[in-house]
């Protein structure tokens, strides 16, 4: 008997239900109902796999064709069905632009992004200096003199910022689009920073107000209004403007401010609250803050929600400085440094940020609160104009 081709077109034709062979793994299924269909065996890795082949009415010569094609990808170690798939997308290639991809990857992500999914701030570098030029591209063509040429004109410039976050979040997408099965390249991103070379524009830090000068700045800040009160907040505490923005009456549990983990910044990886000990003037300014209480934010704007996050710095705008709220959590960080014994992990969790290697967080469960509160309050000492001795924590070495 034959091994290849061993029906004839005139038996396919008139072939009763049943599974015939054709020689090679190719093989002719008839149905009871007169349907049939071309079915391709093969075995890949050691498994086997049955790959479909068309119907009926495929002639038999073009699925012996068809068959031998497939059975040289799978002689080389690549699987026939996933190769059709791929082509089968690159075929629409409206599905597959780098700007379905980049929707599709953020969706898939949103959830871990917090408040920057739902601004859209993680798409925003994408969809102004990305997805204008190769939106319409596939990302199965997208190579790193494509990504080079939409990011050379921002690279050493004021948008130096932006363009890393473009060039990161473009391997993201192009990551996405690789566990889809697409055939992208995943060095791109690489490749194209080599090409730019290395930014030449310097990276500045926010300006913050010298620790020794802020309890002059606090003097200032004695009008009873929303703004006033936000700021002395933001300086007593060391949490960001945001935080202080959003603050509830009902996130006060006593001397402690438990602020909800989705308006705190910077603990990469915690989904529990951050508990921010509260000093005796801190508490002050929350009481003077209740009667402009509305909704339940302690700090509402005049139309609607919370006061805006320029708000604070405009009041630092308009007296002529160039610090800003955010710099008191360095003036803060610095002072800690100077004037307290504080270990640098309770140091950085007054800041809310989670210190040491990965091993250390897994076990650390504390949040070194007692020895944070004996720091705010000395640190409010110093703000209101008490000058103290260096911090010693008992305990804390």
């Amino acid at each position: 008997m034959r091994a290849r081709n061993r029906l004839s077109a005139a038996f396919v034709k008139r072939a009763p239900a049943g599974k015939w062979c054709d020689g090679a793994g190719l093989w002719l299924v008839k149905r009871d109902d007169g349907g049939a269909q071309w079915v391709l065996r093969y075995t890949l890795h050691g498994r086997r796999r049955e790959m479909g082949l068309g119907g009926g009415d495929v002639p038999l010569a073009e699925a012996r064709r068809i068959a031998e094609r497939w059975r040289a990808v799978a002689a080389v170690g690549r699987d026939p069905m996933k190769e059709r798939d791929a082509e089968i997308r690159a075929a629409r290639r409206d599905d597959i632009t780098l700007a379905v991809l980049t929707a599709d990857a953020f969706e898939a992500r949103k959830s871990e992004l917090r408040d920057e999914g739902k601004a859209g701030r993680w798409m925003s570098p994408l969809e102004v200096h990305v997805l204008p030029k190769l939106g319409k591209v596939p990302v199965t063509d997208i190579d790193q003199r494509d990504i080079r040429d939409v990011l050379a004109p921002i690279w050493h410039g004021r948008g130096a910022e932006s363009a890393e976050k473009a060039l990161n979040r473009i391997g993201i997408v192009l990551k996405h689009a690789a566990a889809l099965g697409l055939e992208v390249d995943l060095q791109a991103p690489a490749k194209a920073r080599a090409l730019l070379g290395k930014s030449r524009r310097e990276r500045k830090h926010i300006p913050a107000v010298h620790w020794r000068d802020v309890p002059t700045f606090y003097a200032t800040l004695a009008e009873p209004t929303i703004t006033h009160l936000a700021l002395r907040l933001v300086i007593l505490t060391g949490v960001r403007s945001k935080a202080i923005r959003f603050l509830r009456l009902d996130q006060i549990d006593g001397d402690v401010w438990i602020a909800p983990a989705e308006i705190v910044k910077g603990r990469k990886g915690k989904t529990v609250d951050f508990h921010v000990p509260l000093s005796p003037e801190a508490l002050r300014v929350i009481e003077l803050a209740r009667p402009f209480e509305r909704y339940g934010y302690l700090f509402p704007s005049a139309r609607k929600g919370v006061i805006s996050d320029a708000t604070m710095a405009r009041l630092m705008e308009r007296r002529g400085m160039d610090e800003r709220p955010h710099g008191f959590r360095s003036s803060l960080r610095d002072w800690l440094a100077d004037c307290t014994e504080a270990p640098h992990e309770v140091a950085e969790t007054v800041l809310g940020h989670v210190a040491g290697s990965k091993v250390v967080k897994s076990y650390r469960r504390t949040d070194f609160l007692d020895q944070r509160r004996v720091l705010m309050c000395r640190w409010a000492d110093h703000v209101t104009g008490e000058t103290g001795k260096v911090v010693k924590l008992v305990g804390a070495g």
